[in-house]
């Protein structure tokens, strides 16, 4: 977070698979998914760290969000 702008945090609900997540999202869309201990702590570290923390499930993922993975995947298939 100190080295991007603009960056928002993105709760991810827990699954059969994975445990509760957040997703990172810089204003340019580059993103980093990290495992928390509960969305309550993940609301509480966003309350702290001055940053807005979203129910994916509400809200869905940002278009930056896309457009970001979509520009790597051209990036990467030349």
């Amino acid at each position: 977070m100190a080295t991007r702008r603009g960056v928002e945090a993105y709760l991810e609900p827990k699954t059969t698979v994975t445990e509760v997540t957040v997703i990172l999202i810089a204003h340019d869309g580059e993103w980093t998914r990290r495992r928390v201990p509960s969305v309550e702590a993940a609301r509480d570290w966003g309350r702290r760290a001055g940053i807005p923390v979203y129910d994916v499930a509400l809200t869905g993922y940002p278009q930056r969000m896309r457009d970001f993975n979509e520009r790597r995947k051209r990036a990467a298939n030349g």
